[in-house]
């Protein structure tokens, strides 16, 4: 397909945002050809899985696939980068120099991961009993250094900044805990949760066995400690105290770092940002506030709850169905909720499945108390819920 400079709809990013909505919007309307998809990666990943390739449970090339195959027939792939937004104009400008005019905009460029807003950690990131499963490339790391931990200090960082699920830094913990156990290293070793944040959820009801499980399983919880720096060779993690501001040194023998995110700088520049930097849109309807034919999703936007794939998965049905209103001059009726959704791992087996609202009211779909761990939840998150997302939410069904 020759690729014009001009489309009816422009959306800017491929991941989950990007191809839901793209997948919603032509199997709703007659815009086949009309659809521009910017994003120059070459694959697409079921980024929810790093947790559990990080302990052992999967090989993390399940994860990828090409992202040529997940573009909806009839969108058309532009392998480029954004590099600004001309709203006025109905514009945007490529990293490449074209210029692609629209008519609607969809903003879905996803998170920005800020490793070198920890000093020294992309220095060590792999190396140094240092690790991380934010990445494709060090999920692995994860596990090497889970499963040849004999004893000591092991670290579990969350920053203060917005992350990609906010339950996921805790997951890992969880997990290599329980590990210690199996191999019979845990009398041996202190697991720690530094945390940026000031709880340890934010959801009253998951809150209360979360805090269960940390006591029952000698989990010490340190909050209000950022991570700002990392000493591989010596092993140090220092965590600023962010009450006192004072530099807090600790050892560690193995250390899995979350590291700080925040919107794409290209999103911070442009006139699309809030004051924060986030995509400035309406909570309930997903159309910007001051350009009413753009729409955002996903992690980029200024959405008050947590950033999943769960959430996309609601907010999609949303921004297709009031976009299509935009176009047709129609009253937008569709709403956003807030709905989100932290699958909880909680050891091996074992799974707290968090569904909540923008009140932090649980939105529950299982017709049981979900606060409780569970096998069956275990299972739905490892086996089920990728092929929801790569059969089901990539290709509009759900």
């Amino acid at each position: 397909m020759l690729h014009k400079s001009h489309y009816k709809i422009v959306i800017v990013g491929g991941g989950a945002g990007g191809i839901s909505a793209a997948a919603r919007l032509l199997k709703a309307s007659n815009l086949h050809g009309e659809i521009a998809i910017v994003d120059p990666a070459d694959k697409h990943y079921y980024q929810p899985l790093w947790t559990l390739v990080g302990a052992g449970e999967v090989k993390k090339e399940v994860t990828q696939r090409e992202q040529s195959s997940v573009i909806p027939e009839g969108a058309v792939w532009l392998q480029d980068a954004v590099a600004a937004f001309f709203p006025e104009e109905n514009q945007v400008v490529t990293k490449s120099g074209q210029t692609i005019r629209y008519d609607y905009l969809v903003v879905a460029p996803g998170l920005q991961i800020d490793w070198d807003k920890v000093k020294g950690l992309k220095e060590n990131i792999g190396k140094n009993g240092v690790c991380s499963n934010y990445a494709y490339e060090y999920a692995d790391s994860t596990w090497e250094n889970i499963h040849n931990f004999k004893g000591g200090t092991a670290i579990f960082t969350a920053p203060n900044t917005p992350i990609k699920c906010g339950g996921a830094p805790q997951k890992i913990m969880y997990l290599a805990e329980h590990y210690f156990r199996k191999a019979g290293v845990r009398d041996k070793s202190d697991v720690v949760f530094a945390s940026g944040g000031t709880i340890i959820f934010g959801v009253k009801k998951y809150a209360r066995t979360l805090s269960k499980i940390v006591e029952q399983r000698n989990i010490q919880t340190q909050f209000r400690r950022n991570l700002v720096e990392i000493d591989g060779n010596s092993r140090q993690a220092i965590f600023e105290n962010l009450e006192t501001k004072e530099k807090i040194a600790m050892h560690y023998d193995m250390i899995h770092v979350v590291p700080p995110m925040s919107s794409p700088d290209f999103i911070k520049a442009s006139p699309l940002a809030d004051e924060a930097g986030w995509v400035d849109v309406d909570k309930y309807t997903l159309q910007h506030k001051r350009y009413k034919n753009v729409f955002g999703i996903g992690d980029a936007s200024n959405l008050p709850t947590s950033k999943t794939g769960a959430a996309i998965r609601k907010q999609a049905p949303v921004l297709a169905a009031n976009l299509l209103a935009t176009m047709q001059e129609k009253p937008l009726t569709a709403r956003y909720n807030g709905y989100t959704s932290c699958p909880l791992v909680t050891g091996y087996g074992r799974l707290v499945l968090a569904e909540f609202d923008y009140d932090n009211n649980p939105a529950e779909t299982f017709p049981f108390d979900q606060s409780k761990e569970r096998f069956s939840m275990y299972v739905l998150k490892k086996n089920m819920l990728p092929v929801l997302y790569w059969n089901g939410m990539l290709k509009g069904h759900m």
